[in-house]
């Protein structure tokens, strides 16, 4: 750069020196007098869309209570009460919110922001200030849409998130550590981060424009000035920003908020398939050149995959077109779908590319469970219910799998998780929900076994 800059500098002497008396007359710079670029004039038409939300709610104390607690027989060494429950305490945070939709009044945030909130306050850009209602939200989308009514609002315009490249600028608005509208830029650092949140729904921007606690809910803006990402988490040793943050694809936001919005609830569809990550082994197994896709390990009866011509050792490598690297990336396109969508599937079998058009049903307890939607760590099992209530049947287990190195065998009834009895695959779900670790409770012929799992 100094060679250069030595050069120009250079020939603008000579052209001094060359030029006729009378020289102090030549033109003013012309790079002075052009306009300096700006994202100001972006930024005044996106900003009254972005909203300050104030939430107060009643939560109750999970935090480090002693497990002792739980059990009646060590309970009255700590002087507790027989009937002593889990205190409650009052909460009030903030976040950030988004208006999609003036005349309604509909504003996008994220579920974990307006969870547990009994009184929710919006606050504008012009500083009016105003209650919200949730009109529906989904915690494994991390979405939620909110409704107020109010004149005067401004919508903010809907981009397409298929369009966005890694090193397109960005802007992130949003109310970062209660400072009101504050804006941040930078670049789409990458796109489909998956595995910030293992329970949740994921395809995530990840920019490194500023994200800190308050931006969640806030909007990821393009240089139009469209929507392209809600603002959702942060990677951070600290609790603040160091250059990695996430965003929700709006692409994504769009199909969540219409369902909220129409059914006051996301409808997840399923496709009926116990799915495990192609491994570098499976890869070498199947004569695979590279690790991507997803291996069925089974087929629920009855179910669309099977309806579809979809058998245990198939390996899905697309869903519409798009191609699926992992088992978590196949998961989160089927559960992005509605409920009797087309979807059309590609598949490996034997060697030979292939495809199949299934139809998608709705989820049915009934139906085999995906294990990696209960827990990370039961990854490679095929559940179902058992019947007459009897617990969670394990049909299968993939070899080297997360649940056969846990200690997991097909055949095992899962009868509870701790102290907590479980009658089918809903329940052993909602047991399930929330925690680190799981203790299973698991019968095997006569005998019992409890077997952790992360």
């Amino acid at each position: 750069m100094n060679f250069r800059l030595t050069l120009a500098s250079a020939s603008l002497a000579a052209a001094v020196l060359a030029a006729p008396t009378g020289f102090a007359a030549l033109p003013a710079n012309p790079v002075a007098d052009s306009p300096v670029p700006s994202l100001a004039p972006m930024v005044k038409r996106a900003s009254p869309s972005v909203v300050n939300i104030a939430t107060r709610g009643t939560v109750k104390e999970k935090g480090q209570r002693n497990p002792l607690m739980d059990d009646p027989f060590f309970r009255r060494f700590f002087d507790a009460p027989p009937d002593s429950k889990p205190r409650e305490r009052q909460f009030q945070s903030a976040g950030s919110g988004v208006i999609v939709d003036a005349k309604n009044g509909y504003i996008i945030t994220n579920h974990h922001v307006v969870e547990n909130a009994s009184e929710i306050t919006i606050t504008l850009l012009d500083n009016r200030s105003f209650s919200a209602k949730v009109v529906g939200s989904d915690e494994g989308a991390d979405i939620a849409v909110l409704q107020a009514k109010q004149p005067n609002l401004v919508a903010m315009p809907l981009g397409d998130s298929a369009h966005l490249e890694v090193g397109d600028f960005v802007v992130a608005i949003g109310n970062p550590f209660g400072l009101q509208h504050t804006v941040t830029a930078g670049i789409v650092s990458a796109l489909g981060r998956s595995g910030i949140n293992p329970e949740g729904y994921e395809d995530f921007i990840q920019t490194d424009a500023s994200i800190n606690p308050g931006n969640s809910g806030g909007a990821l803006v393009n240089l139009k000035g469209e929507l392209v990402g809600i603002n959702s988490a942060i990677l951070s040793g600290s609790g603040g920003n160091i250059g990695i943050g996430f965003a929700i694809p709006v692409n994504m936001v769009k199909g969540v908020m219409d369902q909220l919005i129409k059914y006051g609830q996301v409808k997840r569809g399923i496709l009926g398939v116990n799915i495990y990550n192609v491994t570098p082994e499976i890869a070498k197994e199947f004569g695979l050149a590279e690790s991507t896709g997803a291996l069925v390990a089974g087929v629920a009866p009855g179910s669309s995959a099977e309806k579809a011509g979809i058998k245990t050792g198939d390996i899905i490598t697309s869903i519409n077109g798009n191609v699926m690297k992992s088992a978590s990336e196949l998961r989160n396109s089927i559960g992005m779908l509605r409920v009797g969508d087309k979807v059309d599937i590609g598949v490996l079998r034997d060697g030979k590319p292939m495809k199949v058009t299934a139809l998608i049903a709705e989820r049915s307890e009934a139906e085999t469970a995906n294990a990696v939607d209960i827990a990370q760590g039961l990854e490679g099992a095929e559940l179902a219910d058992a019947p007459a209530g009897a617990g969670v049947l394990v049909r299968s287990v993939q070899d080297g799998s997360p649940a056969s190195q846990a200690g997991i065998k097909a055949n095992d009834l899962i009868v509870g998780v701790g102290r907590t009895p479980i009658t089918n695959t809903k329940s052993f779900r909602e047991a399930a929900k929330g925690a680190n670790v799981l203790v299973l409770n698991v019968r095997r012929g006569s005998a019992v076994f409890l077997i952790p799992i992360r």
